[in-house]
């Protein structure tokens, strides 16, 4: 941080504009908005910059400047520290106020020939924290906070920003906390109830139940009541990620509550059934 403030005393932090959504509708990689082909970026990797940020900010590149190497610190291999002026387009989210001009720093990614990138006049989306007292600076959330807007679907970015303001925003989940099945009265009928740990210890649990003849059904509750009625999350929403990027890929056995090596077994199965209709977190981003 002495290193930073050297460098200019009056911006903050070592993380980059990012180009963000609120929400996305796909799992897979969102499709660029201009020249087709697939996005650098996931719907996990956005929601990983968003989530955390105070304020999702859409700007226009006026100035990037590289920082002198000897200067900055450790950066990963093939990146450069660079500071940013920029013009602010819109405040997708966030209640601080914030200048028409915008300075701060990112880690941007170097060409093939090992030179900046050409982003003066660029649109970004920028994920990051105000700096108390000074409206024109900010603070990226991650060194890679700062995306062309070229890659972000706005309209579904809100719908991201949207859920994580909701009151009904599903908790974020830490683990498993407890599994449990329990047979039904006819052969291949039964129930597996999996208790969830959550940053909050809000209570989150998720019940797989068999029926004879049917395939599995399952889904998420996030209150003290089972839903009877959940079904799995759609991929691309706060709830698909909570439970995709969170979730261990199998049941860990100490939250077997079981001594029954079939109960044991069935509850491993049911969750596995979970996990594979979740299908992968898949993340791009090199940080």
């Amino acid at each position: 941080m002495r290193i930073q403030n050297r460098l200019n005393r009056r911006v903050l932090s070592t993380v980059t504009s990012a180009a963000i959504g609120v929400s996305l509708v796909v799992a897979a990689p969102l499709a660029a908005q201009q020249g087709g082909g697939e996005s650098p970026v996931t719907y996990a990797d956005l929601a990983d910059l968003a989530l955390p940020a105070p304020l999702t900010i859409t700007a226009e590149i006026r100035k990037m400047s590289q920082i002198d190497p000897s200067r900055t610190g450790p950066i990963k291999q093939g990146w450069a520290r660079v500071y940013v002026e920029a013009e602010t387009k819109s405040l997708l989210a966030g209640s601080s106020t914030i200048g028409e001009k915008l300075k701060y720093l990112a880690d941007v990614k170097l060409t093939s020939k090992g030179k900046l990138p050409k982003m003066k006049g660029q649109q970004v989306v920028i994920f990051a924290r105000p700096v108390p007292g000074r409206s024109d600076e900010i603070q990226l959330v991650a060194p890679d906070a700062q995306m062309p807007a070229a890659w972000v679907d706005t309209t579904s970015l809100r719908g991201l920003l949207s859920e994580k303001l909701s009151p009904d925003a599903p908790p974020e989940i830490t683990g498993v906390r407890d599994a449990l099945h329990t047979p039904g009265n006819l052969a291949g009928e039964g129930e597996t109830q999996i208790f969830l740990k959550t940053k909050t210890g809000s209570p989150a649990s998720i019940a797989v139940v068999r029926t004879p003849g049917q395939p599995p059904v399952w889904g998420l509750s996030t209150g003290e009541l089972v839903q009877i009625d959940a079904r799995p999350p759609r991929p691309g929403t706060l709830e698909w990620y909570r439970l995709a990027c969170s979730l261990p890929a199998t049941l860990p056995v100490e939250a077997q509550l079981s001594t029954d090596p079939r109960l044991r077994q069935q509850a491993s199965a049911d969750y596995a059934v979970v996990m594979q209709q979740l299908g992968t977190c898949q993340r791009k981003r090199e940080f």
